[in-house]
Formats: structure tokens, sequence, C-alpha cells
């Protein structure tokens, strides 16, 4: 980490001359007396001058560094810890508005199921959200980076290790409706693209929040297998069942016809490490959660920014106290003239 100083405008430091104005005695602070030696020692007066112009002096250098911006300049900050470097990539399709499955759904008849899971049972994308920021509540060593995606994905953070700024970017997606379409293979894609330009420091995951899949074209699986490997990324899909959506544990052969079913066979084909997790209820979603949280807890070397520090407002608030004190004593001494 470098600590030094930079100024935005030093042109603005050729101003701290005129700090020296104060100390020039004007005509009309000069009294002539016959005899100074019959005047007695007036050590509160002096002191008086003393101060104010010291404080004028201050109040006019402080605004002349002020407006130099003076501030320490960004820096970059290597730290190692334990953990992964994650891209939570969240579906925000309509169908994400959906309810899951009740609690109790096994106790329901069957008739009434259907209005009861309209009815009832919690919405997915809220309960992904809840349980997604209790994950990165609980993993304060992992940087992270929040991405949504429906019809085009959505970067929304970049990597960082503000728990903060991620829990925001994860409640923003509760702002508004999803879209009806939902491109997992630009989501993904854009998801590997985040490693670009990224040197390999430790574990990294791609988190996958879904309820839906789709069919890819060969060029795009291509990218996506090629992508993986390149960056050596590991790839959770916590699966979000909906009520009558089909189970990717499916194994006949008409299955191949369902995206999901489809999406997650060729997720099994990739060269790198892959998991998935098929959610009916809250409780399924909050176990898978809770396994990806055990997952990849490896030793990560990473390069955290500090942003530029400003120190201008501190000259600022210098200047005023400078002046407001200047004031008291300008209406003390018309008082005593009144």
């Amino acid at each position: 980490m470098t600590l030094g100083l930079e100024l935005l405008q030093p042109w603005a430091l050729l101003l701290l001359p005129l700090a020296v104005l104060p100390l020039l005695r004007r005509r009309r602070d000069t009294l002539t007396f016959s005899h100074l030696a019959w005047l007695p020692r007036d050590r509160l007066g002096q002191l008086a001058e003393f101060s104010w112009r010291a404080l004028a002096m201050v109040a006019i250098a402080s605004m002349a560094i002020a407006l130099a911006g003076p501030g320490r300049p960004e820096t970059q900050v290597t730290r190692t810890g334990y953990g992964a470097e994650i891209v939570v990539l969240i579906d925000r399709s309509r169908s994400m508005d959906q309810r899951m499955l009740p609690s109790d759904w096994q106790t329901i008849d069957a008739l009434a199921l259907p209005y009861q899971v309209r009815s009832r049972g919690p919405v997915k994308s809220q309960v992904a959200r809840d349980l997604l920021a209790e994950f990165v509540h609980q993993r304060p060593m992992d940087r992270f980076a929040v991405m949504f995606f429906s019809t085009n994905p959505l970067n929304v953070v970049s990597f960082t290790q503000h728990d903060e700024v991620v829990q925001a970017a994860i409640e923003a997606g509760g702002v508004g409706r999803g879209l009806g379409d939902t491109d997992v293979g630009r989501a993904m894609l854009a998801a590997i693209g985040e490693f670009e330009q990224r040197p390999y420091s430790g574990s990294r995951i791609i988190l996958l929040v879904s309820d839906g899949g789709t069919h890819l074209d060969d060029p795009t699986r291509r990218r996506i297998r090629a992508g993986m490997l390149r960056h050596r990324i590991a790839l959770y899909w916590i699966y979000i069942r909906s009520f009558n959506s089909p189970s990717l544990d499916a194994q006949d052969r008409a299955s191949e016809a369902v995206p999901e079913i489809a999406l997650h066979r060729f997720f099994q084909t990739l060269a790198t490490p892959y998991q998935a997790y098929q959610a009916e209820v809250p409780e399924d979603l909050a176990k898978a959660v809770a396994d990806v949280g055990k997952q990849q807890n490896l030793p990560l070397d990473f390069v955290e920014r500090i942003p530029r520090k400003d120190y201008s407002r501190h000259f600022v608030v210098a200047a005023a106290l400078a002046c407001l004190m200047l004031l008291a004593y300008r209406s003390v001494l018309l008082r005593s003239w009144a």
C-alpha cells in the first residue's frame, strides 16, 4: 500500500501568499500619541490582535489548500484469506415471481394443491434473495459478484468483498417484475466473462439460481465448456422446481426434450466440478444454500482497490471555524465600541 499525497488542483497553492495579508498593518490601525511611555501595556489587546490575525491567516490558507484538493491517491492492497470468488447468477424471469410449494404440501389434498400453491406458497425470488443474503453474510472472506438475467444478463456488482454492497445488489432483484424469457446461455457466458483478465488466485464458483432451463446451441455449448475449463470454474445450480415442473433426475428418453433436464445433462459433461440442487420447498432451498456454503473454502489471494480519500473537507471545516471565530471577535469589538 502506497502512502502519499496528491493534489487535484495544485495551481490553487499559488493563493497561499495571500495568507500574509492579515500581517500587513493598515493606516487606520495606527494611532498617534505624544509619548508612548505614558500608555499602559495592554496585554489583552495584544493577545486579541495576534489572535484575529492568526485566525485570518488560517482561514485564507485553509481555503487555498482546500481548493487544491489534497487527498490520498487510490491504492491497491493485496490480501490473503480463505474463501472463493463467487458469481451469484440469479434468474429474474417472470416465473421467479411465482410461488413455491408450501412446506406442508404433502398433507394437502391433491385437488386443492394447485390453489394452495398459488395462495400460500412463498414467492421463489423472495425466498432465494433472503437465503442468498444470509449466504453472503456467512462468508465474509469471499469475493462476490452479482448478476441477474432473463432475456439479457444484467451485471449489478463486480467482484467485491464489501458485504453491504453485495446485500444491496441482491435486494435490488426485488424491484419490478421479471421478463418472460430466460436465456441461460448468454447469462452463463456473461458470468464466465467476469473472470476474464483476473489472475487465478483461488477457488472460483458460479452459483446459478434458476427455476428453468434451455436448449443450448452447439456454439454456445462450446464457448461455455471452454470458458469454464480455461478459468477453472466450479458450477453449482440451485434449481427451484415449480409445481408440476420436471425433476432433473428423470431417466426416460422423452425427458431430453425438457429444457431443464437438457441443461442439467449438458452441465454434467463439463470438465470442471458441477453440482445440482433441486429445491421444491423453502427448506430444500435453505439446505442447498447451506451445502454450497460448506464448499470451496480454500486459500484466496486478491487485490483490493482502496478508493481515493479526500482531505479537502478538513481544511474547509478549519476555514469555517476560523471565520466563525473572527465574526464572534468582531461582534464583541462592536459591542465594546457602542
